[in-house]
């Protein structure tokens, strides 16, 4: 097969296989990074059995009359003398919360678009690299270890500009919704981008690319600099093959999710306000990271950093395995 053809095989065979496999992961980040934040009650939490209501006040299902009144916030929520709290708490109780709401398909929310986006994009953007690296950048930057550094950030930072669109919806419909009774639809997500663009012009459609790229960007050129880098070493140590590819790739993968979760999390908190229940002010990037940092903490910023890191080492290594194990074989001549 011509090799061309192999690259294009090999490269959609991958971006599916990661669609397939990672979504549930892409779901659970998502929702770790768009529930409402977690703010100090005005009291610290009561002893088990006890009662934060005056003593003629039944204590189920009621809170203290002397919280403070702040939207989302539980003080004392008892229900049969067991303290109550819907938030949630890490990536398991997510995965559990969301399994118990919306059930197995819950887990999948936003795998159509996944194929919609991920993989004509995915294998839009490992060929344009590929070309980059291979064909276009070494007549222009001297420096070896710069090709790969400057291909992965020119072929993500087009990609990413053009597929932001769908993302957005992606990402509206994977977040998490008003209440486990209303899941989000990919019509209600639908009516709610169709009424943005009638009041903010189709200009909203690209709201979130700016913490997209960064967070795409330096992922990107990190992510090859470093693959391209253990490459060399395993091929010193005579090592090579596709189990070479997929380890290169979760190493680096994880490397560069570590370096890039805070943008993450807010193009996901700027493209999710699409479906929040109340109009919350949008802010450019740097501000909204500061207003995050300090009124949720710094550790907000890294929400959702697990079933990130869980999706993008394997899925790194599933695509660039997949890329030159599959092309290298359909490459063969008979």
């Amino acid at each position: 097969m011509d090799p061309f053809h192999a690259k294009i095989i090999a490269a959609a065979t991958g971006s599916t296989v990661t669609a397939m496999t990672m979504t549930p992961f892409d779901v659970i980040k998502t929702r770790l990074q768009t529930q409402p934040p977690n703010p100090q009650p005005l009291f610290p939490r009561p002893p088990l059995g006890a009662c934060c209501q005056p003593t003629h006040v039944s204590c189920v299902r009621n809170m203290s009359s002397f919280a403070r009144p702040l939207a989302g916030e539980v003080v004392c929520v008892w229900e049969g003398g067991v303290f109550r709290t819907e938030r949630v708490d890490g990536f398991a109780d997510a995965v559990r919360r969301v399994w118990r709401a919306e059930g197995v398909r819950g887990l999948w929310k936003g795998a159509g678009t996944s194929f919609v986006i991920g993989v004509p994009s995915a294998t839009c953007y490992i060929l344009t690299y590929d070309h980059l690296l291979n064909v276009a950048l070494p007549p222009i930057i001297p420096s070896e270890p710069l090709v790969p550094l400057t291909a992965g950030i020119l072929a993500r930072s087009a990609i990413t500009s053009i597929a932001s669109p769908l993302e957005l919806v992606r990402t509206n419909l994977q977040s998490t919704p008003i209440s486990p009774q209303h899941p989000h639809t990919l019509r209600s997500v639908l009516a709610s981008v169709r009424v943005l663009v009638h009041q903010q012009g189709i200009q909203c459609l690209w709201r979130g690319l700016g913490p997209t790229l960064w967070r795409d960007v330096p992922f990107s050129g990190i992510y090859w600099a470093s693959y391209e880098a253990w490459k060399k070493a395993f091929a010193r140590r005579q090592r090579e093959g596709t189990w070479v590819a997929f380890t290169s790739g979760a190493i680096s993968g994880i490397t560069s999710a570590l370096l890039t979760s805070p943008f993450d999390v807010l193009k996901t908190r700027r493209q999710a306000l699409i479906m929040a229940p109340s109009n919350q002010q949008i802010t450019s990037t740097f501000p909204l990271l500061l207003r995050i940092a300090r009124t949720e903490g710094f550790s907000a910023l890294f929400a959702g950093i697990m079933p990130r890191i869980v999706k993008i080492a394997p899925a790194c290594g599933i695509m660039i395995a997949c890329f030159e194990g599959v092309g290298k074989f359909l490459s063969k001549k008979p």
